[in-house]
């Protein structure tokens, strides 16, 4: 019998409310803003040596909470550049988010922005169909990597982008993180499919290595109250549940024994701790900084 599991991103509307509830409920955005904040300057401290337009290129730059920290890191290293910062971002919805928050912003005005509602996938084809090669000064892909169908391919074609002293930036899960313990177990029993894949650190320095690239790394302590996925029947708990397992409706499709093993899984020391009553899923994060 066909499994009635569904992956979560064949419901675009349920995984935006199950994706903002995680943002809700986590440290992941305090996390790389924090990076942001900290480490980011000495990254891009030579991207715009020389030059008096910046390039900057955001692949699934989603509502824009990162994005316009990043470019505010770039304007203080290269006050008063011209910066063009181009969008790459499927979702309407998030791009719109995106456009309002951009309006509410002030000290934007050498930032010229452009949006793309398309998948880097789409870009690529796009840009090769033109024939056009412009070249970045910095590139971010930020917890997107687990949509693109081929990750060497993408990494290589966005890296081959990339100026004499520019940076490509990449955020994905860590490999010492509770997704990779979750993910490992039980990826194979939930509904990938070819819109979703699990990739970690590991997967990335992999093919880094293989590719000889030169990179840095960081580790971004990070956490996921998950405490309302143990309430039966919780609403919040239901849309964090599908988001963990990038399954739409887990709670109600999933085979009675893979989430009895999923709720016990989550439980364990490898994927969540216990603090002061709550349970909080390890949602560690990697950055990768990449050379040209």
């Amino acid at each position: 019998m066909a499994s009635p599991m569904r992956s979560l991103l064949t419901d675009p509307a349920r995984y935006l409310q199950s994706f903002r509830l995680f943002l809700a409920n986590s440290t992941e955005h305090q996390c790389m803003q924090e990076f942001m904040e900290r480490q980011l300057p000495a990254v891009i401290s030579s991207i715009g040596n020389g030059k008096s337009t910046i390039n900057v290129l955001s692949i699934g730059g989603g509502a824009g909470e990162i994005d316009l920290q990043i470019l505010s890191k770039v304007q203080a290293r290269y006050p008063g550049v011209t910066i063009n910062n181009d969008v790459v971002e499927p979702s309407a919805d998030q791009i719109f988010k995106y456009k309002e928050r951009v309006a509410e912003t002030s000290n934007l005005e050498n930032v010229k922005f452009t949006w793309h509602e398309e998948s880097a996938y789409e870009y690529e084809s796009r840009m090769n169909a033109e024939k056009k090669t412009k070249k970045w000064n910095f590139i971010h892909m930020i917890q997107m990597l687990y949509y693109v169908k081929d990750v060497p391919a993408t990494i290589r074609y966005f890296h081959s982008l990339l100026d004499a002293q520019a940076k490509l930036l990449i955020i994905v899960v860590s490999e010492a993180s509770g997704w990779e313990t979750l993910w490992k177990k039980f990826g194979s029993s939930l509904p990938l499919d070819d819109l979703c894949s699990y990739v970690s650190s590991a997967g990335i320095k992999r093919i880094l290595d293989s590719a000889g690239l030169k990179y840095q790394f960081h580790e971004l302590p990070s956490h996921m109250d998950i405490t309302s996925c143990f309430i039966e029947g919780n609403k919040d708990g239901e849309l964090l549940l599908d988001f963990l397992t990038e399954t739409r409706e887990f709670s109600k499709t999933a085979p009675p024994e893979l989430k009895h093993q999923v709720m016990e899984e989550l439980r364990k020391p490898e994927c969540s701790e216990k603090r002061d009553g709550k349970v909080l899923f390890n949602n560690n994060l990697s950055v990768i900084v990449i050379e040209p």
